[in-house]
């Protein structure tokens, strides 16, 4: 009965944090602190280290990068080799680590994107959401590219065998502190910087491009994660193998993949237009929709309607306005036969744009749209409190 009121209660809502479904997740924390029991050599710190940096740099160019968006080209066998050493970090396979991120992007900082700290907090975003039975499941259909490989297949039903093999390494080269701090300490230190491009870098940074969502460029972060911090730029332009898009923005993952194209294990790898460089690529139909459709929910809505509401019942011809609400009639076709001062207008919402908005080229369009999203929201709620009054 338990078993099933919690099932229940899952498929109510999606987003509920289950029990612990990640053992290994608790586990490999609380190893770390047995570091009170051993002694930590210096052998063991600088396993530490070059695990950390190997791992996050398998992540970048290989989980993210390459698998998930496909910036660059590569062998079959630097293929499986780049899935393996990202597998070590204990993130999944390697075919649930791309559909899952494939997906954050198509539905980036919306109700469907399910880590966003924006809709659902820090800490939900952080890590909360990898106890959430539903976002362990693979989207297969949205990695067909990667799931006719049969040896990435393999892995990705392995996912923790290459962590376990890396583990046993580690006990073999440097013995427990091997494990303890080389290991588990590094694993913990790739978790967290891994998650904090879901979590921070949609909270904390720059903004230089509309992208419909709140992603934002950060330099601490980008230091941590060998240039995944530069999460904007990455979100402006996707298919790109560099997301450091100014000289200044350290991306070392970028680095080392020219170094091996020069080598010629990679090849092919895509940079952003210099449209995009410039500013001048025009935005998409979509992204000046989500950013408009954000730029009208920054409004107070429901005050806005509450006012509008108030002024229309004290009106001569309030009847009448009230019977327009409650009818079928569109917001366009409503508004254009009602005038209230109560609503913002276009300047007011091209002065809100210049405040939480990038400068693009493209500002009076989201605008226009903004404001004809701002319109509708009020409108459903007037809908809503005349319904209510009845």
């Amino acid at each position: 009965m338990e078993h099933g009121m919690r099932r229940m209660n899952e498929q109510d809502n999606p987003h509920d944090i289950a029990y612990p479904s990640r053992n290994e997740f608790f586990l490999v924390h609380l190893l770390c602190l047995a570091v009170v029991r051993i002694r930590v050599t210096d052998q063991a710190l600088a396993l530490c280290l070059g695990l950390y940096l190997l791992r996050i740099f398998a992540i970048s160019a290989g989980y993210h990068r390459y698998f998930a968006h496909r910036s660059f080209r590569t062998s079959r066998v630097f293929q499986f080799v780049l899935a393996f050493l990202a597998q070590t970090s204990a993130q999944r396979g390697v075919l649930w680590w791309a559909a899952h991120h494939r997906r954050h992007h198509k539905y980036s900082d919306t109700a469907l994107d399910a880590h966003s700290p924006v809709l659902r907090g820090f800490l939900y975003a952080h890590l909360g959401w990898i106890f959430v039975p539903c976002n362990l499941v693979t989207d297969h259909e949205a990695v067909r590219d990667l799931a006719r490989y049969p040896e990435l297949r393999w892995l990705d039903r392995r996912p923790f065998l290459p962590a376990t093999l890396l583990a046993i390494t580690a006990w073999l080269i440097a013995g427990w502190p091997g494990v303890i701090v080389g290991f588990c300490w590094s694993t913990v230190a790739v978790w967290h910087a891994t998650f904090s491009i879901n979590s921070l870098a949609h909270l904390f940074g720059r903004r230089r491009y509309i992208t419909g969502d709140q992603s934002r460029n950060n330099w601490f972060l980008a230091l941590l994660t060998m240039g995944e911090g530069w999460h904007n730029n990455h979100h402006a332009y996707q298919a790109s193998a560099r997301l450091g898009f100014r000289w200044w923005e350290c991306d070392p993952t970028y680095y080392i993949l020219k170094l091996l194209s020069h080598a010629g294990v990679v090849w092919d790898l895509h940079v952003p237009p210099q449209a995009l460089l410039e500013d001048e690529q025009r935005l998409g139909r979509h992204v000046i929709e989500k950013a408009a459709a954000q730029l009208a929910a920054s409004f107070p809505i429901d005050f806005i309607a509450s006012q509008a509401f108030a002024a229309m019942a004290r009106r001569p011809d309030w009847a009448e306005l009230r019977t327009r609400v409650l009818s079928s009639v569109p917001a366009e076709a409503f508004w254009a036969k009602t005038e209230l001062s109560h609503l913002p207008t276009l300047a007011d919402v091209r002065r809100r744009a210049k405040t939480c908005l990038p400068r693009t080229p493209w500002i009076d369009e989201i605008v226009l749209c903004a404001r004809q999203r701002l319109l509708e929201l009020v409108h459903s709620r007037l809908i809503d409190q005349a319904a209510s009054e009845r």
